[in-house]
């Protein structure tokens, strides 16, 4: 096990470097160019290079592992609660040093090439997804401007705007910029689902993906992202461990014998958790219409007669990812239980 730290604070151009080979001491402290820092990793014998978990960590991770050295990604959050004084790139390297000696402190693992691949897919996806909204929330409010209200719903715009262009109440010369909007949602919409199409293309080489998808409500998005953004499944003890990375789990706020659970954390990755409640309220609409519920759509809509459909939605969810994490690491499918049906 390596016995000397490197702490650096990444940059686009400039890396700041702490040297420990003693807890809570800096021996030295390099500042070297974006060029120089490979050639320093490489000279180097074989540390625990300390980084924070940002943009290109993960880049400068996989190379450090090459060079030999045993490669530690830390929260940025957990990070800067150690850092002393004011922020500065020697406090944040000699903060990741300290922040290193808390074991209680959970690392990130340096994700590859092809998991930072896809998550690009998804991530440009989401991108054309919110501008698309914008312009369709832009087309909506010009056209109530001209006394045209269109309902709420992405699917009504499209229709409902060229209906509204043949009136003679929208200027001619609005036409054009209207029509402009109309062609841009059309092509977002377009490439989105063409990078939709692109991941279901990857899943039969996911074997954990299409795994995953066996599980109610988690289909090519929720199956790619998770298998992209958790890599090794094994590093949660159990599921709730794996629900609670997620932001699943009650927010606490407890005191002596007096316990008090509040809504979900909603600590974690808010894109995974976004997907996992949008497929646990499609599991339950499923569940409403099918003649041969399954127990845990019995349980879900039962919950949902109890609370509301928003609870029963998250509740879900934490399920799913529960189920998830097992399916995941037993490796083995997800099997569908009929719902009991009690007689009185």
């Amino acid at each position: 096990m390596p016995t000397i730290q490197i702490g650096v604070d990444l940059a686009k151009t400039v890396f700041e470097v702490a040297i420990s080979d003693a807890p809570g001491v800096v021996t030295a402290r390099r500042r070297l160019s974006r060029a120089a820092f490979p050639r320093f990793l490489a000279g180097q014998a074989p540390a625990e290079v300390l980084l924070e978990a940002c943009g290109s960590a993960h880049h400068w991770g996989r190379e450090a592992a090459r060079c030999g050295h045993r490669v530690t990604l830390l929260h940025p959050a957990d990070v800067a609660r150690y850092r002393d004084g004011n922020k500065t790139d020697r406090a944040d390297a000699k903060a990741l040093l300290e922040a290193s000696r808390n074991h209680a402190l959970t690392p990130a693992p340096v994700k590859s090439v092809e998991q930072q691949a896809v998550l690009a897919l998804h991530r440009i996806r989401q991108g054309y997804l919110r501008t698309r909204t914008a312009r369709i929330n832009a087309l909506r409010g010009h056209l109530r401007e001209l006394g045209h209200t269109i309902p709420v719903g992405a699917r009504r715009v499209t229709l409902d705007a060229r209906a509204a262009l043949t009136d003679d109440t929208i200027p001619p010369f609005l036409h054009a910029a209207l029509l402009a909007l109309l062609e841009e949602i059309h092509a977002l919409e377009h490439l989105a689902e063409s990078i939709r199409t692109t991941l279901a293309q990857l899943v039969p080489h996911m074997p954990e993906a299409r795994r995953l998808m066996t599980v109610p409500g988690i289909g090519v998005l929720t199956a790619t992202a998770m298998v992209a953004s958790v890599g090794d499944i094994r590093r949660f003890r159990s599921g709730r461990h794996f629900a609670s990375w997620l932001g699943l789990t009650p927010r606490e706020h407890s005191s002596g014998a007096s316990r008090c659970l509040g809504s979900i954390t909603r600590k974690g990755n808010s894109y995974l958790r976004m997907l996992l409640i949008h497929g646990a309220r499609s599991a339950l609409r499923a569940g409403a219409v099918t003649n041969q519920p399954d127990d845990l759509r019995t349980w879900a809509a039962e919950v949902s007669r109890r609370h509301c459909h928003n609870v029963a939605a998250v509740a879900l969810a934490n399920k799913l990812a529960r189920i998830c994490w097992r399916a995941w690491r037993d490796g083995r499918d997800f099997e569908r239980r009929e719902a009991q049906v009690t007689h009185c």
